[in-house]
């Protein structure tokens, strides 16, 4: 079994809610034109590529863009 504590790793402090801010974040995250979409949109495009290659490189950019995702989590 495990415990999850849930925390973040630095002490946050809102003292003003900024609506424009919390809709750009969120159309970043899990909007349409978010990273996680397009890590996905080239994630499944690497299946139709006739040659190795290709593949290797829709697989490494749909890494570097999940990379770009939970970079964007923490900092």
């Amino acid at each position: 079994m495990f415990k999850y504590t849930k925390h973040t790793n630095y002490p946050v402090n809102i003292k003003k809610k900024d609506l424009r801010m919390a809709k750009y974040l969120l159309t970043q995250f899990g909007g349409a034109n978010g990273e996680l979409a397009a890590a996905m949109r080239y994630f499944s495009q690497k299946f139709t590529m006739p040659d190795d290659k290709g593949k290797a490189l829709l697989n490494d950019i749909s890494t570097e863009e999940l990379g770009h995702r939970s970079y964007n989590l923490y900092f």
